[in-house]
C-alpha cells in the first residue's frame, strides 16, 4: 500500500543557508512499533498506509515520499549557559510540512534517521528507549492540554546502536508546529546575518502568530511583536509544566521552541514527591534546570532570543536594548498570572483573590517539607472539595498530617468566597489534576520490557495516558508512586 503525503514545504523555500539537503540513511529491517492513528487522521494522512510494510519503509527513512523536502535544519544554541555556534539537526531529518484537517501547518520529522552535515561526531541514530520515552511523554503532554510536539510513529530499525552498551535502534516520527528554535535565530545572529534574521522574523510571524501581523508593518515593529508573542507563549508553557510537576531537564536555547511547544524530551521527568530543587538529568550537576528554576531559565533563554532581534528593533543598540528589555520585564508578570491560573484550577478556586498566591506558596512549602507526592495529593484534594471526610486520605500523604489540616482550614475558608457546589467544584478540579502521569519508573519498566521484545507495557502506558484525567480502576497501579527500589534517580539524554 503506497504512502501518500501531500507536502507543502514552506521552510525549504527559504534560502539554502537555513538548512542542508540530506537523505535519510537506510536501515536493515524496519518494523512498525506503533502508529498514532488519531494523529494521522488529524494530519490528513491515511493511518492504514502508515501502519503497513510500505509505511515502515517511509517512517524509517528507507523510502522518501514524493514531494518531501528531506532537509536538516541549521541552528546554534546555549547549552547549560555555554554558546555553541553551530549545532543543527545531527540525527533528525525534516521530511516536510503538511496541512492538517484543521488547516494548521505541521512539520513531519524523522528522529534517528542517520548522519547529516550537522552530526559532528554522532552516528545520527536513536536508541529504542529514548524513542519510546518521547512517544509516551509527548503524547501524555498533549492529553494534558499542554502545547507540545507529538509522536506520529515509532519504528524499530533491526540494527544496533552503540551507547554505553549495544541497544536496539529506532526512529521516531515527530510532529511539530515547526522546528524553529531560539537557537535558529542565534545561528544567524552569530554570523551577523541580518537578512536571515529579518526573513525568519517575517516567516515566524506568518506561520505561528498570523493574527499579530499588521499591514505595512515596519521591521522594528514586527520584531518587537514577535518578541512579545514568544514571551507570552513561553510564560504560559512553563506555568503549565509547573502545574504538572514536569522537569524538562535540558532547557537549552536550542530546545526552546519559538512556537511555545514543549520540544526535545531528553532527560525529562515528573516529580514524585514535591521538591522544588529537584533535578533528574545526569549532566545537570549544578541544578541549572531544577524544577523551580525553570521560569528563571525561560527568561534567560528569552533574553538570548531578544539579543538576536536587536539589529531589527532599532538602529542604535542602546535604543534596541531598552525596547527589548521593556518586553522582557513583562515576563515575570505574564508567568505569575499564568501560574496563578493553573494553581487556582488545581485548588478549585473559581475567582481571583489577593490571598491566593500566599495560599499556594504555603501549600507547596508544606508539601516539600513533608515529601508529599505531587500528583496523588492534588488528585486526592478533588475528593476533599466534595466531601470533608476525604481529608483523612489527603492528610495521610503528609509525614505530619497536621500540616495538611493547617492548610485545609485556610483553603476551605477561601472556598467560601466562591459560590460553587461541591460536586461541580470537584468535577472541575479533576480536569486540572490528572490521575495518571508518565511515572518515571513506569517508563523505565516499559523501555526495559521493549528492549527484550515485549511492547505491552509501552502500549498500556500510551493507552492509559491518553485519558489521564479519567479514573481507570483496572490500571490503578500505574498511578502509584515508585517503591524505594523503583525510584529513578537520574535521567539521560537520548544522544
Amino acid at each position: 500500500m503506497p504512502v501518500t503525503i501531500a507536502f507543502d514545504n514552506s521552510y525549504a523555500r527559504l534560502p539554502e543557508r537555513f538548512f542542508a539537503k540530506v537523505l535519510p540513511t537506510k536501515v536493515r529491517e524496519p518494523r512498525i512499533i506503533k502508529v498514532n492513528h488519531a494523529l494521522a487522521e488529524q494530519l490528513g494522512l491515511n493511518p492504514a498506509e502508515l501502519d503497513s510494510a510500505e509505511g515502515a519503509q517511509v517512517l524509517s527513512g528507507n523510502t522518501v515520499p514524493e514531494g518531501a523536502a528531506s532537509i536538516a535544519l541549521a541552528y546554534a544554541g546555549h547549552q547549560f549557559g555555554g554558546f555553541s555556534r553551530q549545532l543543527g539537526d545531527g540525527r533528525a531529518i525534516l521530511l516536510g510540512e503538511v496541512l492538517g484537517r484543521d488547516g494548521a501547518r505541521r512539520d513531519l520529522q524523522l528522529k534517528g534517521a542517520g548522519r547529516t552535515p550537522f552530526s559532528r561526531q554522532g552516528d545520527g541514530r536513536a536508541a529504542l528507549g529514548p524513542v519510546l520515552r518521547e512517544y509516551v511523554v509527548s503524547e501524555a503532554m498533549a492529553a494534558f492540554g499542554v502545547p507540545t510536539t507529538r509522536a506520529l510513529a515509532a519504528v524499530s530499525t533491526g540494527e544496533t546502536v552503540l551507547r554505553d552498551r549495544p541497544l536496539p535502534g529506532a526512529v521516531l516520527t515527530r510532529v511539530a508546529a515547526s522546528h524553529l528554535r531560539v537557537g535558529t535565530f542565534e545561528f544567524f545572529a552569530a554570523r551577523n546575518d541580518r537578512e536571515a534574521i529579518e526573513l525568519l522574523t517575517k516567516y515566524t510571524l506568518a506561520r505561528h502568530y498570523p493574527l499579530a501581523i499588521k499591514q505595512q508593518e515596519s521591521i522594528p515593529s514586527a520584531a518587537l511583536r514577535l518578541l512579545d508573542r514568544v514571551i507570552e507563549a513561553q510564560a504560559s508553557l512553563v506555568a503549565s509544566w509547573l502545574g504538572l510537576g514536569f522537569v524538562h531537564g535540558v532547557m537549552n536555547t536550542d530546545n526552546t521552541a519559538i512556537s511555545g511547544e514543549t520540544i526535545d524530551y531528553g532527560p525529562c521527568a515528573f516529580l514524585d514527591e514535591f521538591d522544588p530543587d529537584k533535578t533528574f538529568s545526569s549532566i545537570d550537576h549544578g541544578g541549572r534546570y531544577a524544577f523551580s528554576n525553570q521560569p528563571k531559565i525561560a527568561l534567560w533563554n528569552l533574553a538570548r532570543f531578544a539579543e538576536t532581534l536587536l539589529p531589527l528593533i532599532a538602529d542604535q543598540e542602546a535604543d534596541a536594548v531598552r525596547l527589548a528589555s521593556e518586553r522582557l520585564e513583562r515576563f515575570s508578570d505574564s508567568f505569575e498570572a499564568a501560574h496563578a491560573r493553573v494553581m487556582r484550577n488545581k485548588l478549585g478556586l473559581a475567582s481571583e483573590d489577593a490571598g491566593d498566591t500566599p495560599l499556594v506558596d504555603d501549600l507547596l512549602q508544606r508539601m516539600a517539607l513533608n515529601r508529599v507526592d505531587f500528583t496523588i495529593f492534588f488528585r486526592a484534594l478533588c475528593a476533599c472539595a466534595e466531601d470533608a471526610t476525604a481529608d483523612a486520605r489527603a492528610a495521610a500523604l503528609f509525614e505530619d498530617p497536621s500540616a495538611f489540616h493547617g492548610f485545609a482550614e485556610r483553603w476551605r475558608r477561601r472556598l467560601e468566597l466562591d459560590r460553587l457546589a461541591p460536586e461541580a467544584r470537584a468535577s472541575r478540579m479533576r480536569l486540572a489534576n490528572p490521575a495518571f502521569i508518565p511515572r518515571n519508573h513506569r517508563i523505565e519498566q516499559a523501555i526495559t520490557a521493549a528492549v527484550s521484545g515485549n511492547f505491552e507495557p509501552f502500549e498500556t502506558l500510551v493507552r492509559v495516558l491518553a485519558r489521564p484525567f479519567d479514573e481507570q480502576p483496572d490500571f490503578a497501579s500505574l498511578a502509584e508512586p515508585p517503591l524505594v527500589s523503583e525510584r529513578v534517580l537520574a535521567t539521560f539524554c537520548g544522544t
